[in-house]
Protein backbone atom coordinates (compact mmCIF):
# COMPACT_ATOMS: atom_id res chain seq x y z
CA UNK A 1 0.00 0.00 0.00
CA UNK A 2 1.28 3.46 -0.88
CA UNK A 3 0.83 5.58 2.21
CA UNK A 4 2.06 8.52 4.27
CA UNK A 5 4.16 8.54 7.41
CA UNK A 6 1.15 9.81 9.35
CA UNK A 7 -0.84 6.73 8.31
CA UNK A 8 2.10 4.43 9.00
CA UNK A 9 2.40 5.61 12.60
CA UNK A 10 -1.21 4.47 13.16
CA UNK A 11 -0.53 0.85 12.17
CA UNK A 12 -1.27 -1.47 15.04
CA UNK A 13 1.85 -3.51 15.57
CA UNK A 14 0.14 -6.28 17.56
CA UNK A 15 3.49 -7.93 18.20
CA UNK A 16 4.50 -7.70 14.56
CA UNK A 17 8.07 -6.73 13.75
CA UNK A 18 8.33 -3.68 11.47
CA UNK A 19 11.23 -3.56 9.01
CA UNK A 20 12.21 -0.39 7.17
CA UNK A 21 14.55 0.22 4.24
CA UNK A 22 14.89 3.07 1.81
CA UNK A 23 16.36 4.11 -1.49
CA UNK A 24 15.67 5.62 -4.89
CA UNK A 25 14.60 2.35 -6.56
CA UNK A 26 14.74 4.20 -9.88
CA UNK A 27 15.01 1.27 -12.30
CA UNK A 28 14.18 -1.90 -10.42
CA UNK A 29 16.72 -4.69 -10.99
CA UNK A 30 17.63 -8.07 -9.52
CA UNK A 31 19.83 -6.50 -6.84
CA UNK A 32 16.81 -4.56 -5.57
CA UNK A 33 14.67 -7.71 -5.53
CA UNK A 34 17.25 -9.69 -3.57
CA UNK A 35 17.69 -6.77 -1.16
CA UNK A 36 13.93 -6.49 -0.58
CA UNK A 37 13.53 -10.25 -0.09
CA UNK A 38 16.22 -10.25 2.58
CA UNK A 39 14.71 -7.15 4.18
CA UNK A 40 11.27 -8.78 4.37
CA UNK A 41 12.81 -11.88 5.98
CA UNK A 42 13.83 -9.71 8.95
CA UNK A 43 10.27 -9.18 10.19
CA UNK A 44 6.56 -9.15 9.54
CA UNK A 45 5.85 -5.86 7.77
CA UNK A 46 8.24 -4.30 5.26
CA UNK A 47 8.00 -0.53 4.84
CA UNK A 48 10.00 0.89 1.92
CA UNK A 49 10.81 4.58 1.89
CA UNK A 50 11.57 6.03 -1.52
CA UNK A 51 13.30 9.32 -2.17
CA UNK A 52 11.08 11.92 -3.82
CA UNK A 53 12.01 13.12 -7.30
CA UNK A 54 13.58 16.31 -5.92
CA UNK A 55 15.57 14.28 -3.37
CA UNK A 56 16.87 11.95 -6.10
CA UNK A 57 17.94 14.92 -8.23
CA UNK A 58 19.92 16.31 -5.28
CA UNK A 59 21.59 12.93 -4.64
CA UNK A 60 22.05 11.60 -8.18
CA UNK A 61 22.10 14.67 -10.46
CA UNK A 62 19.73 16.57 -12.77
CA UNK A 63 19.06 13.66 -15.13
CA UNK A 64 17.67 11.39 -12.42
CA UNK A 65 15.34 9.87 -11.58
CA UNK A 66 14.49 8.07 -14.80
CA UNK A 67 11.08 7.08 -13.39
CA UNK A 68 9.04 9.56 -11.35
CA UNK A 69 8.21 8.96 -7.70
CA UNK A 70 4.63 7.89 -8.38
CA UNK A 71 5.72 5.26 -10.92
CA UNK A 72 8.51 4.01 -8.63
CA UNK A 73 6.03 3.72 -5.75
CA UNK A 74 3.54 1.79 -7.91
CA UNK A 75 6.20 -0.70 -9.02
CA UNK A 76 7.41 -1.30 -5.45
CA UNK A 77 3.84 -1.59 -4.18
CA UNK A 78 3.21 -4.40 -6.67
CA UNK A 79 5.89 -6.61 -5.10
CA UNK A 80 4.57 -9.27 -2.73
CA UNK A 81 7.33 -8.72 -0.18
CA UNK A 82 6.55 -5.00 0.19
CA UNK A 83 3.75 -4.12 2.60
CA UNK A 84 3.95 -0.32 2.56
CA UNK A 85 5.62 2.34 0.40
CA UNK A 86 6.14 5.89 1.60
CA UNK A 87 7.72 8.75 -0.37
CA UNK A 88 9.97 11.15 1.52
CA UNK A 89 11.47 14.46 0.49
CA UNK A 90 14.13 14.88 3.17
CA UNK A 91 17.81 14.22 2.34
CA UNK A 92 17.85 11.21 4.70
CA UNK A 93 15.17 8.87 6.06
CA UNK A 94 15.97 9.85 9.65
CA UNK A 95 12.73 11.85 10.15
CA UNK A 96 10.76 8.78 8.94
CA UNK A 97 12.72 6.45 11.19
CA UNK A 98 12.18 8.76 14.16
CA UNK A 99 8.40 8.64 13.67
CA UNK A 100 8.02 4.99 12.61
CA UNK A 101 10.60 3.47 14.99
CA UNK A 102 11.02 0.27 12.98
CA UNK A 103 12.31 -2.78 14.84
CA UNK A 104 14.84 -3.37 12.06
CA UNK A 105 16.48 -0.92 9.70
CA UNK A 106 17.91 -2.65 6.62
CA UNK A 107 20.76 -1.10 4.68
CA UNK A 108 23.24 -2.13 2.01
CA UNK A 109 26.82 -3.02 2.84
CA UNK A 110 28.02 0.13 1.05
CA UNK A 111 26.82 2.08 4.09
CA UNK A 112 27.47 -0.55 6.76
CA UNK A 113 26.74 -0.56 10.48
CA UNK A 114 28.08 2.98 10.86
CA UNK A 115 25.44 4.45 8.53
CA UNK A 116 24.03 7.89 9.36
CA UNK A 117 20.76 6.28 10.46
CA UNK A 118 22.46 4.09 13.10
CA UNK A 119 22.36 6.50 16.06
CA UNK A 120 18.62 7.11 15.53
CA UNK A 121 17.80 3.39 15.15
CA UNK A 122 19.86 2.43 18.19
CA UNK A 123 18.40 5.27 20.31
CA UNK A 124 15.08 3.45 20.68
CA UNK A 125 16.48 -0.10 20.69
CA UNK A 126 16.14 -0.89 16.98
CA UNK A 127 18.48 -3.23 15.13
CA UNK A 128 20.43 -2.63 11.91
CA UNK A 129 20.64 -5.43 9.37
CA UNK A 130 23.21 -5.15 6.58
CA UNK A 131 22.58 -6.78 3.20
CA UNK A 132 25.52 -7.79 1.01
CA UNK A 133 25.69 -6.30 -2.45
CA UNK A 134 24.59 -8.76 -5.09
CA UNK A 135 27.13 -8.65 -7.90
CA UNK A 136 27.60 -4.89 -7.77
CA UNK A 137 24.37 -4.26 -9.68
CA UNK A 138 23.15 -0.66 -9.56
CA UNK A 139 20.77 1.57 -11.48
CA UNK A 140 23.59 4.04 -12.12
CA UNK A 141 25.70 1.28 -13.71
CA UNK A 142 22.73 0.10 -15.79
CA UNK A 143 22.03 3.61 -17.07
CA UNK A 144 25.72 4.09 -17.94
CA UNK A 145 25.76 0.76 -19.78
CA UNK A 146 22.70 1.77 -21.81
CA UNK A 147 24.17 5.17 -22.68
CA UNK A 148 27.51 3.60 -23.59
CA UNK A 149 25.76 1.14 -25.90
CA UNK A 150 24.38 4.07 -27.93
CA UNK A 151 27.93 5.37 -28.41
CA UNK A 152 28.92 2.26 -30.43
Amino acid sequence: MITTIEQLTKIERKGRKIVFCNGCFDILHSGHIQFLKEAKAQGDLLVVGINSDSSVKKNKGPNRPINNEKDRAIVLDSLKMVDYVVIFDEPTPIPLITKLKPDVFVNGEDYGEACIEAPTVKSYGGRIHIVKNFGGISTTKLVKKILDSYGD
